[in-house]
């Protein structure tokens, strides 16, 4: 048997196959999303009932909401062992349109101050018990900046960055930091995409390899392996080469469009 994980962002996507991962192996879940109407369903048809599962509605975006869920959390099944901070959002941005200012401030509320906000609650408990993981979902997205993919992409690398410097935080407390970054991944986030998608998992098979990954410990992952070794070649090419390759391709669709 396992322990208790918090899931973010648990209503759908990789955060509710990430919830079925882990219940199929014993563990306690405590899943939060806007929509708890939606995770009560999706729990009880899963035949998990409140002892081992608990529901907490909140907004990432909105610290006092999260952080209630989280003293909600606590209060009602513990500390968790496994906190995974997951719920993010992707939109298509012009950054010459003065309107989709509004759209870039959203998603780094979102995908940035979330995150933060997510783990604050748990950070000084963890420590306190000397034992705990946080685990921050990024994205290769993060590793290079794509065109019309400015809020996106700027907001995973600052996941990548923000949980690196958690990590140093947390050393030599027992507190470890894993950040995991999804490749394409089959959810609602990229069911809109207008690119190839190459090596695109299942969500049940992306939940797998992460929850190993949780498990191990380990600092970075992307996953699958395959994007990983593409991200590294990414890293490596010239900023001509890779504007060059990236000169006429099809953009993720702006709010509205």
């Amino acid at each position: 048997m396992g322990g208790l994980v918090f899931i973010t962002g648990a209503s759908s996507g990789i955060g509710q196959a990430l919830a079925a991962e882990y219940a199929a192996a014993g563990w306690r879940l405590a899943l939060v999303a806007r929509r708890d109407a939606a995770l009560r369903e999706w729990a009880a048809a899963q035949g998990l009932g409140a002892e081992r599962c608990g529901v907490y509605a909140a907004d990432v975006a909105d610290a006092a909401s999260i952080g209630a869920a989280a003293r909600a959390c606590i209060a009602a099944q513990g500390l968790p062992d496994v906190v995974v901070a997951n719920a993010g959002i992707s939109v298509g941005v012009d950054t010459a349109e003065a309107e989709d200012l509004a759209v870039l401030e959203q998603v780094y509320r979102t995908n940035v101050f979330g995150l933060a906000a997510t783990f604050q609650p748990f950070i000084a408990p963890l420590r306190a018990r000397g034992a705990g993981t946080l685990v921050g979902v990024a994205s290769v997205a993060g590793v290079r900046g794509l065109p019309g993919h400015a809020a996106y992409c700027g907001s995973k690398a600052a996941v990548v960055a923000h949980c690196e410097s958690l990590r140093g935080e947390c050393r030599g407390s027992g507190v470890r930091v894993v950040t995991i970054a999804p490749g394409y991944v089959a959810t609602p986030l990229t069911s809109g995409n207008r690119f190839r998608m190459p090596f695109l998992m299942a969500p049940e098979a992306f939940a797998r390899a992460a929850r190993r990954t949780i498990a191990a410990g380990t600092s970075y992952r992307v996953i699958p392996w395959q994007m990983g070794v593409v991200a590294k070649l990414l890293r490596l090419l010239p900023d001509a080469w890779f504007d060059r390759a990236l000169a006429g391709q099809p953009r993720k669709r702006r709010a509205g469009h």
